[in-house]
C-alpha cells in the first residue's frame, strides 16, 4: 500500500508538472504575436466555431497552434459567443486578443461619405460602389426606391442628409438611405425652429428646396446668407429666381457644362427662369449650413448676382448694375479662353 501511494503521488506531481509545463506553453503560444507584417482583414461568418476560426489563422500561416486556441475558447467559455462580422487584425495582434476582439464583436467599420450637392443618382451610385453594402434595391428609379426604403410618395431629391456613415459590412443600402433620410429629417426639424421670422415658406420642405438652391450656387460660407437672402427677396417680389442650377438640374445628362441661351426658355417645372417660385423639390443634398441660410437669411437690397470668376459672386441692388456686372464676368472668361 505504502508503494502504491508513493507511486500515486509521484504520478500526481508528474502531471501537475507537466499540466503546468502546458499550460505555460499554451499561454506563451497564444501571447505571441501573429505572424503577419501588414494589417489584415478576418470575416467571422455567422455560425462559425472557434475550431474553424482557430483553422483559418493556421491556414493563412498567422498561429501554427489552432488546437491552443480552442482550448483557451472553452476554458473561459467563450467558444460559443463569437460575433459575425469583419475584422482588422494589425500586426502585434495576437491569438488570445484576436479571440476577446471577436467575443467583443469590435467589428471592423466601413465608411460612406454623402457630400454636399449630391444628387441623388450621385448617392445612389455610392452606394452601388460599396462591396460591403448588402444591395437589396433592385432599382434606381426613385418612386421604387422610397417606396422600398419605408417613405412610399416621398420625393427622392434632397432628402439625403450629406455626412459620413459609419456601417459594419452586411448593412444594406436601404437602411443606409433610412439613416441618411432620418438625419435630414432632425437637422431640417433643428435649423426649423431657429427660422427668422416673416420667410416666404409655408413648410420645412420648401426651406429645403431653398437650401438646395444654395447648396448648388455657392460653395463659399460667407455667400450663403447673401444668396439666400436674394432669392427670399425675389420671392417675395414675385421676381423669378433665375438660378442657374435649376436649368442644369432640368437639363439632366443633356447638360454639357455650358447653358445656352436656348436652354433658359425650356419648359420645365424646374426651369426657374420660366416658372415663378421655387422648383417642386430639391436639385440637390443639402448641407446644414446652406439649410441654416435658408431659414436665417442675410438681409439686405440686393436682388442679383452673379459669379466673379475666382470663386466668389458680385452682388447687385438693380438691373443695370448686374448687367455690368456680368459683362466684366463675360469678358474675363473670354480672355481665359484666348490661345
Amino acid at each position: 500500500m505504502k508503494r502504491f501511494a508513493l507511486f500515486s503521488g509521484l504520478l500526481v506531481l508528474l502531471l501537475a508538472v507537466a499540466g503546468g509545463w502546458f499550460y505555460r506553453e499554451v499561454r506563451e503560444e497564444l501571447n505571441r504575436p501573429l505572424a503577419l507584417r501588414e494589417p489584415a482583414i478576418i470575416a467571422i461568418n455567422p455560425g462559425a466555431s472557434l475550431f474553424s476560426v482557430a483553422a483559418e489563422l493556421k491556414e493563412r500561416g498567422w498561429f501554427d497552434y489552432p488546437v491552443y486556441l480552442t482550448i483557451e475558447g472553452r476554458l473561459r467559455n467563450v467558444a460559443g459567443s463569437l460575433k459575425p462580422g469583419e475584422y482588422r487584425v494589425e500586426p502585434g495582434a495576437t491569438a488570445a486578443s484576436l479571440l476577446e476582439t471577436i467575443v467583443a464583436g469590435k467589428v471592423m467599420q466601413h465608411s460612406l461619405t454623402l457630400l454636399e450637392g449630391w444628387t441623388f443618382r450621385q448617392i445612389m451610385a455610392a452606394l452601388r460602389e460599396r462591396p460591403q453594402v448588402e444591395k437589396t434595391l433592385d432599382s434606381d428609379d426613385p418612386r421604387r426606391v422610397m417606396a422600398e426604403a419605408g417613405y412610399p410618395g416621398h420625393a427622392a431629391e434632397g432628402r439625403f442628409f450629406p455626412d459620413t456613415y459609419y456601417f459594419t459590412a452586411g448593412e444594406t443600402d436601404a437602411e443606409l438611405l433610412r439613416r441618411a433620410y432620418r438625419r435630414m429629417e432632425s437637422v431640417l426639424a433643428e435649423e426649423w425652429e431657429r427660422r427668422a421670422g416673416g420667410l416666404p415658406y409655408q413648410s420645412p420642405y420648401q426651406a429645403l428646396i431653398m437650401a438646395s438652391l444654395v447648396e448648388k450656387e455657392t460653395a463659399v460660407d460667407e455667400e450663403r446668407g447673401k444668396i439666400a437672402g436674394v432669392f427670399v427677396r425675389r420671392l417675395e417680389k414675385n421676381m423669378r429666381l433665375q438660378a442657374d442650377p435649376t436649368v442644369i438640374y432640368a437639363l439632366g445628362e443633356r447638360y454639357d457644362g455650358d447653358i445656352r441661351r436656348k436652354d433658359l426658355s425650356l419648359d420645365s417645372p424646374f426651369n426657374t427662369y420660366r416658372r415663378r417660385g421655387l422648383p417642386p423639390t430639391p436639385i440637390a443634398a443639402a448641407g446644414r449650413a446652406s439649410i441654416r441660410a435658408a431659414l436665417q437669411p442675410e438681409w439686405g437690397t440686393a436682388l442679383y448676382f452673379v459669379a466673379t470668376g475666382d470663386g466668389g459672386h458680385h452682388f447687385s441692388d438693380t438691373l443695370a448694375e448686374h448687367n455690368r456686372a456680368v459683362a466684366r464676368y463675360l469678358r474675363g472668361q473670354r480672355q481665359k479662353t484666348r490661345p
